[in-house]
């Protein structure tokens, strides 16, 4: 077993408020959670180009992107979607750290791992956005096929149809893209962001 009481925490000169203040912004974390096809990526690419036209300093960091590299050793069982939300979470408040409003776009299907990620950053950091489109939407959607091959047995535990989606229960924003455009849902985070003096005009 190795032995980690020889690796100290290094303390550097900059911290968080220091970068972000360089910035002119607040260091956040913004975690889009819902269903394959409910807008996560779509909504959170809008948001990122709007945060970037404000002057602001962003990263998003996308599902299927992350499992091209950081996490393409894990599978799709419960066990490794929990490691690749451990993974993603320590990544994220990296990016945090370096004052950047950090935009993070995955299922995160339970409820207890978006819970450890809110715990790794400071209080009022994580922002929660509840994708709340309905399956019935989001399977009609389907633009990668993958629900048309869940119901045909070829993907197996994929959420929504045989493996659980634990919606959040105390979201700091509920967005249904099957109720508004993708501009709409976008203008909410961004009015949220203002409201919390996380941006500014």
């Amino acid at each position: 077993m190795d032995d980690k009481s020889n690796i100290i925490w290094h303390v550097h000169k900059l911290n968080k408020k220091d970068r972000a203040r360089q910035k002119r912004q607040k260091a956040c974390l913004l975690w889009f959670t819902g269903l394959s096809a409910s807008g996560k990526s779509t909504t959170a690419n809008v948001i990122e180009q709007k945060l970037f036209e404000l002057g602001h300093h962003t990263y998003l960091l996308d599902g299927d992107n992350v499992r091209h590299g950081l996490n393409k050793d894990l599978g799709f069982s419960d066990s490794d979607r929990v490691e690749n939300i451990r993974r993603i979470g320590e990544m994220a408040k990296l990016f945090t750290d370096a004052g950047l409003i950090v935009l993070s776009a995955f299922i995160s299907p339970f409820c207890a791992d978006r819970k450890m990620v809110r715990d790794l950053v400071e209080e009022g950091e994580f922002v929660e956005i509840h994708m709340a489109t309905p399956l019935s939407v989001c399977e009609q959607r389907d633009p990668k096929g993958l629900y048309k091959k869940a119901r045909q047995g070829e993907i197996k535990n994929f959420t929504g149809i045989d493996s659980t989606y634990e919606a959040p229960e105390k979201p700091e924003l509920v967005i249904n893209t099957a109720e508004c455009d993708i501009e709409a849902c976008a203008d909410k985070v961004i009015a949220y962001l203002k409201q919390k003096q996380i941006i500014h005009d």
